[in-house]
């Protein structure tokens, strides 16, 4: 074991600021701690940066960004007794460690790697008392990955240029991703709801002022089906023919990992995938919880001990069940742990309020894993619909039986910390065979059968998470790769109202209603766009091994190998190489008659000629002609619910009918039109933009001199002060509130500023203001985030 005291003058190398300054509180004197500030070399931006004739060699280049920061630390390694590489423990944490060591061009001798899985001051001080090598295994799994994906986008993306529309791009990881969400949308778009009914009775219980709920057994296949039911039930007798008691138990999940937090803290806290990663990143950092890149549900030895004492003393021995668990998947390291709180007796924690939120999510995750199950009792009650008590027996029935469910939990166990599917009691007043119930209304409802849901970032993650594609680190970077590409976007959709029919039978008479209900949201689900829909139509038909999840999980298992060190990693660039480059090649040859994604609508019945849906330059478009016609050929922008896969020919001739004369207003002519930042309506020098709620094709002149004069008192209330001495600079009211404006001598663009909080903007004065521009051009920028993980 080393004897890290000995070293005087200790050099402490990690990818963030914020976590160099955590370390740094926990080591003393002879300790410096810098941050590279995640990788300090990339392969070559310029060109695809492999060197095919030298068994693929990654090129890598030291961005311009970077040169500065690499001197500083160069510097600093050359005085330093030892050198400390402490980045993170996973592949690209070991990648950046490597890159360290080969560009500080660092000795072996006064080199060593530390990993921990927490900041601690514990675990930094064990991580320097057990140091090791760099783990090259780890790194050529992350230069295989990253090699394999520049080959991917760089040979791939130009198909998608020539073939669709300039600028695309393709991924390995994140067209899988996409393929996932445009074959849901397909599922949705060839669904036929059916309908059925659904009959439901609340019964009067003697004796009681409690009353019970209760289903029928079987759906009812239509209106007729459930009128039978309902005319049947309007003489039965309804008698309780069976209830049975039997115990339950419910288990707790496993501490989180990655992808489960993800999800979970979706669900419970609406915390997008990439927002999770960034607050438990900061959390990490801070010391308050361990690494949150883990696909293991391990916990060691020591959180064990500490979480048993935190139960024992909070709830006693009887909540306490200690379990061990084991992930099933391949690639997982036991040796890593779950994320849990690095001190289990910090219930809370200092912080903004979604970092304490996600806290307590992970804290009572971590704690419920080791309680014991919770032990429930549940009471199922069978009502028997007799017709004629006279002829049937309560077993003799024709329509099946009424079923009424409850639960009551009998001891809560892991539910005291964590509430997981078990909602509040729902007891059954106690009830015997025989006992004949009055009913108080029984209500047939009629439902649809329901399309597969549209994915969810969460849903996304656990998906593909099924399908063995992606690993922890690169499931949030997917899915905000695929939204900033506009592959896929957020839906915005309000549901649309479908009618349903309601049958009531109360007191002796049965009623029909008709009623209407919100159906099909897409708000926060995930849509394909048109781009994202033609891009994946076309990776399917002619690169479907890239596409297949098969492959892409079979590649992530390959990566494992590697970074197990089982499989050389220029070897299986080379296989994928071979049998990859040749289709490019081929498909680049290959001619076509039409655009892909091009979709001929019909005749324009004013022109002859035909009508065509694409996707252009700046996104979907229709066309009204050829390009080799005399003519040139007319376009116009699709809306932004319209789609190329679905829009009529009807739909697409309106769009030509833009610019629109929409009427006038204060004796000017006021148009409705598209742009390149959406709909809106122009009226003398004013641009409006339309709402989402509204379209140009159909607002009306009253709803167009709304929005002009709703834009008229905005921009009023917009102006607070300005200077006579100084008219260049300006107090303005913005969305997020009060700021000013500054044009500097010879400056082509305004500057704005911050005007600090609690600060009155109508009493600053110029001095003021200009004591405020000085102070915020002399404050250093924000540097980018300290890492981005690769797909």
């Amino acid at each position: 074991m080393l004897d890290f005291k000995d070293i005087m003058n200790n050099l402490v190398i990690v990818e963030s600021p914020a976590k160099a300054k955590t370390i740094e509180k926990f080591l003393g004197e002879g300790y410096t701690v810098l941050s590279s500030y995640g990788h300090i070399r990339d392969l070559k931006k310029k060109g695809i940066a492999i060197d095919f004739d030298n068994n693929f060699a990654p090129e890598y280049e030291i961005p311009a960004e970077k040169k500065d920061m690499v001197r500083k630390l160069k510097e600093a390694a050359k005085k330093a007794d030892m050198v400390w590489l402490a980045s993170d423990e996973d592949r690209e944490g070991e990648a950046i460690a490597w890159h360290l060591y080969e560009v500080l061009e660092l000795n072996p001798a006064n080199t060593k790697r530390i990993v921990f899985h927490e900041i601690t001051k514990p675990a930094i001080l064990n991580a320097i008392a057990n140091p090791r090598d760099i783990d090259i295994d780890r790194v050529n799994a992350q230069q295989a990955r990253r090699v394999l994906d520049r080959i991917v986008g760089f040979e791939l993306s130009p198909v998608l240029w020539k073939k669709i529309k300039p600028s695309l791009s393709a991924g390995r990881v994140q067209s899988v991703a996409v393929r996932l969400i445009c074959e849901r949308e397909k599922e949705i778009a060839a669904f036929n709801p059916e309908s059925y009914y659904r009959v439901t009775g609340q019964f009067e219980i003697p004796g009681s002022e409690a009353g019970l709920k209760a289903d029928l057994s079987r759906r009812c296949k239509d209106e007729k089906d459930a009128m039978a039911v309902l005319n049947e039930c309007h003489d039965a007798v309804f008698r309780i023919s069976e209830v049975a008691v039997r115990p339950g138990r419910r288990q707790p999940y496993p501490p989180f990992t990655t992808s489960t937090l993800q999800q979970e803290a979706s669900r419970r806290l609406g915390f997008s995938v990439n927002q999770t990663m960034v607050i438990a990143q900061k959390l990490y950092e801070d010391g308050k919880i361990t690494y949150m890149r883990t696909d293991s549900t391990n916990l060691s030895e020591l959180a064990l001990r500490d979480i048993s004492d935190s139960i024992r003393k909070d709830f006693g021995d009887k909540y306490l069940q200690v379990r061990h668990y084991h992930t099933h998947s391949k690639g997982a390291q036991e040796a890593h742990e779950a994320i849990r709180p690095t001190y289990v007796s910090n219930r809370t924690i200092e912080g903004d309020a979604k970092e304490q939120k996600l806290y307590d999510l992970i804290w009572r995750r971590a704690v419920a894993s080791q309680m014991a199950d919770a032990e429930v009792e549940k009471t199922t009650v069978d009502i028997a619909i007799i017709p004629d008590e006279r002829k049937l027996s309560s077993e003799d029935t024709s329509h099946g039986v009424f079923k009424a469910e409850g639960e009551v939990v009998v001891f809560p166990g892991f539910l005291s910390v964590y509430q997981a599917g078990v909602g509040k009691d729902t007891s059954i007043p106690p009830l015997e065979v025989g006992m004949d119930l009055t009913p108080r209304e029984i209500v047939a409802t009629e439902d649809f059968t329901q399309a597969p849901p549209r994915y969810t970032e969460a849903s996304l993650v656990k998906k593909m998470e099924e399908l063995g594609i992606g690993r922890p680190s690169t499931y949030a970077p997917t899915i905000s790769t695929i939204q900033q590409r506009e592959y896929v976007k957020r839906g915005e959709k309000e549901g649309t109202p479908r009618d349903y029919k309601e049958i009531t039978l109360r007191k002796g008479k049965i009623d029909m209603k008709t009623k209407t209900l919100s159906v099909g949201s897409e708000k926060g689900k995930l849509v394909p766009t048109d781009t994202g829909m033609v891009v994946n139509d076309f990776l399917t038909e002619y690169f479907p091994d890239i596409l297949d999840y098969n492959f892409t999980a079979r590649i992530e298992e390959k990566f494992d190998d590697i970074a197990e060190g089982k499989l050389p990693w220029q070897n299986e660039m080379s296989e994928f190489y071979g049998d990859f480059h040749p289709e490019i090649e081929k498909i680049n040859t290959l001619k076509m008659e039409h655009k892909v994604g091009e979709r001929e609508l019909g005749t324009d019945p004013k022109t002859g000629r035909p009508v065509y849906v694409k996707i252009g330059r700046f996104g979907p478009i229709a066309q009204i002609g050829e390009a080799t016609d005399e003519d040139k050929p007319l376009f116009a922008s699709l809306q932004p619910d319209q789609s190329v896969q679905t829009i009529t020919l009807e739909e697409a001739l309106k769009l030509f009918e833009l610019p629109r004369d929409v009427g006038q207003f204060e004796g000017k002519k006021i148009l409705a039109a598209v742009g390149r930042f959406g709909p809106y309506i122009r009226h003398d020098s004013m641009f409006v933009s339309i709402p989402k709620d509204m379209s140009p094709l159909s607002i009306t002149e009253g709803e167009a001199i709304e929005l002009i004069e709703k834009k008229r008192e905005e921009e009023a209330n917009k102006f607070i002060k300005s200077f006579a001495e100084r008219p260049e600079i300006e107090i303005l009211n913005g969305r997020y509130g009060p700021y000013f404006t500054y044009l500097p001598e010879g400056a082509k663009k305004k500057i704005n500023y911050k005007i600090p909080k609690g600060t009155d903007p109508m009493s600053l004065t110029l001095d003021e203001v200009l004591k405020l521009i000085e102070q915020q051009d002399a404050a250093p920028k924000k540097r980018p985030a300290a890492r981005t993980k690769k797909k």
